[in-house]
């Protein structure tokens, strides 16, 4: 992948433009989704779908990024960054104390909502895949991220999906709990690399700056 590949082209405002439209879009779609899945989830009962809508967030993020980080210098974008890491963690954090409040003898959840808001989720994570495919190379290694979270995100859907058809069959609410507690882990993944994404980026800042890295 060449460097004029890896960011926004200098002196192509329409690039940026058309890249700056689509990631405040895909976050838009994220956004939305992320409440209902988290609505969803709560009236439902269900763990490993209150972890799936952490993803969403994360994904809102992850855009939000891409979009201000067209504009920010770095050491603002880093700051921005740390803030997004840990905004991913606050309903992550949640999941997971629903997980360890639920061990002991965990409920199962309803299924039907479970699997008709994660073939909703199916819908909207293809949709933001499509619409990443287009500029996943103009946006540097943070584009190319988002694109490639929308697509393996429609196969954490798809396992939401098989965990809600298994829970039908056994009415046991241990897949839940463990499909759950393994998409709790991915997010505290996620938020882990953006947190540092971002300290990277401070790192550069105060090399530009001139500043002594410690």
């Amino acid at each position: 992948m060449s460097a004029g590949q890896d960011a926004p082209r200098a002196g192509d405002p329409q690039l940026a433009r058309l890249l700056r439209r689509t990631v405040l879009l895909v976050a838009g779609l994220n956004l939305a989704y992320f409440v209902v899945e988290l609505t969803v989830a709560l009236a439902a009962g269900s763990v490993s779908l209150l972890a799936d809508s952490v993803d969403f967030l994360e994904d809102t993020a992850i855009n939000l990024l891409i979009a201000v980080a067209l504009g920010f210098p770095l050491a603002r974008r880093a700051v921005l960054g740390k803030a997004l890491a840990l905004l991913i963690l606050v309903p992550a954090l949640f999941a997971a104390w629903e997980v360890v409040r639920r061990f002991g003898d965990p409920p199962a959840p309803e299924v039907l909502p479970i699997v008709l808001a994660s073939l909703g989720a199916v819908v909207v994570n293809g949709v933001c895949a499509w619409l990443l495919v287009r500029v996943r190379h103009h946006g540097g290694s943070l584009s190319r991220a988002a694109f490639l979270s929308a697509r393996n995100d429609v196969l954490v859907n798809v396992a939401v999906i098989a965990m809600g058809l298994v829970t039908a069959w056994t009415g046991s609410g241990w897949p839940d709990l463990v499909l759950g507690w393994g998409i709790i882990l991915l997010a505290g993944h996620s938020a882990y690399e953006v947190w540092e994404v971002s300290e990277e980026e401070r790192l550069a800042a105060k090399a530009v700056a001139g500043e002594e890295i410690g």
